[in-house]
């Protein structure tokens, strides 16, 4: 039985009442509803239930969607997705379009960037989707906690690897023992892609032309959550913005923020520039906070590019492109905080977790909040940053690639990243995107210094 993941309106509905109530939505109608037709809840790490549903609630659940859409919510005056309106709530916006004098960064910076983006993904990768406690115990019985390596199943107790085990689509390439080149992942995907973007149309790109893209290059398949039901809704002849909204439980989750990295990357100095990129590039798949998590990505990026920043203003740059009553500015702020005022970075974990544990795991905003606290625990070195960010959980492979990539830029060139990092990726990367596939990291930063050299 074939149950494609991440479109079944059946596992949706469970996932959009849970949205619809974070924006202020009253959901309680429609949920009675479900649960007395005999409605499953969302599967909880899975993208898909493992049984079909009866035709009847199939169809249920489909009008029940548009039901939720259909209610006003609370959050739309402080947390827009029109660009207008988010730049007119935030006070601090970066002025100008001009890059300060700033010269893109060289082609050593840049590849450090693609290293650490595919360290920070790759250390994830064996435990993504597990919890906290079993991240740790894994680590821990080997001697690797606090995280400072590649995880491996040497050494660790049979009864342990029962009870929390690998990422099945992952083991088989990113523990110690057997990483061999860097193995295709959608954190990876998604900068090639923009690097095609910007090729073929420029940083004037509209969020049409990143649709197009998608459709000519991107398999169906190599999709997940926001990005897969935007495809969906482009193959059923919806249009961009509308296809971020229609049945898309998952418009605030993070995949818009793993495709900003590139967006920062070709405009050092200018952040808003970066961000409005990024906002493009977001609105085709996500809505408010899944958009602003790509913003803020992009913008400290575009900071730490030039070189001459410390991480903490980076990711200050970063929220001044957030309108800062949102839940997301809300979340790095207070993550940020309590990095800064918190020793043991294990509680700085715990205490997120804590404030965070109404949100999906793949959420934008718990995770960005991760992301901006492992940077901000770290002061951005690079080894402490990804393996932080790793460490928190929720989504491990997507925090660390970011978390690297801003360190990466930070350490300004490939050989100021430790080598039992770098040498296992082999300078080769695996992809199935456009003709990527088997490129080396300094082949890409050579296409990316000449995009971000592009007028």
């Amino acid at each position: 039985m074939l149950r494609l993941t991440w479109v079944q309106p059946e596992d949706l509905l469970g996932h959009e009442l849970r949205q619809a109530e974070q924006e202020g939505r009253a959901t309680s109608a429609v949920a009675a509803r479900w649960r007395r037709a005999g409605g499953p809840e969302a599967p909880l790490h899975a993208g898909a239930s493992a049984l079909p549903v009866s035709p009847y609630l199939r169809l249920l659940a489909e009008d029940l969607l548009d039901e939720l859409a259909d209610l006003p919510g609370t959050t739309a005056d402080t947390e827009p997705t029109d660009l207008a309106r988010i730049r007119a709530l935030c006070p601090d916006w970066p002025s100008g379009t001009a890059t300060g004098g700033y010269r893109p960064p060289d082609e050593a910076r840049l590849e450090a960037a693609w290293l650490g983006r595919a360290v920070g993904c790759l250390l994830g990768k064996p435990v993504e989707k597990l919890p906290l406690e079993g991240i740790r115990r894994l680590a821990g019985a080997t001697g690797n906690w606090p995280l400072d390596t590649w995880f491996t199943a040497r050494g660790v107790p049979p009864e342990l690897l029962e009870a929390y085990p690998w990422n099945r689509r992952s083991a088989g390439t990113s523990l110690a023992e057997n990483i061999d080149g860097m193995p295709e992942d959608d954190d990876l995907n998604y900068p090639l892609l923009n690097l095609l973007l910007l090729g073929r149309h420029g940083r004037s790109f509209t969020t049409a032309d990143v649709a197009r893209l998608w459709l000519e290059e991107l398999p169906a398949g190599r999709t997940f959550t926001a990005e897969r039901i935007a495809y969906r809704n482009l193959l059923c002849g919806i249009e961009p913005p509308r296809t971020a909204r229609h049945r898309n439980p998952f418009r605030e989750w993070i995949g818009a923020l793993i495709r900003a990295d590139v967006h920062g990357w070709t405009n050092p100095g200018d952040p808003a520039a970066a961000a409005e990129q990024a906002h493009r590039d977001a609105t085709l798949t996500h809505t408010a906070n899944g958009v602003y998590a790509a913003m803020f990505t992009a913008s400290a990026i575009a900071s730490a590019a030039t070189g001459a920043h410390d991480v903490h203003h980076c990711l200050r740059t970063g929220l001044a492109v957030v309108p800062p009553g949102s839940r997301l500015a809300r979340a790095v702020r207070h993550a940020v905080r309590l990095a800064r005022d918190t020793e043991d970075f294990d509680t700085v974990v715990d205490r997120l977790h804590a404030a965070h544990r109404t949100c999906h795991w793949v959420h934008a905003v718990p995770n960005t909040a991760l992301i901006a606290a492992a940077l901000t625990h770290a002061d951005g070195d690079f080894t402490a940053s990804v393996c932080r960010a790793v460490s928190g959980g929720w989504d491990t492979d997507s925090n660390g690639a970011t978390a690297g990539s801003i360190a990466g830029l930070l350490a300004g060139r490939p050989g100021a990243l430790p080598d039992r990092w770098t040498t296992p990726l082999k300078n080769r990367l695996t992809t199935s995107v456009g003709d990527f596939n088997g490129i080396g990291f300094d082949t890409l930063a050579q296409i990316t210094h000449r995009e971000a050299h592009r007028s």
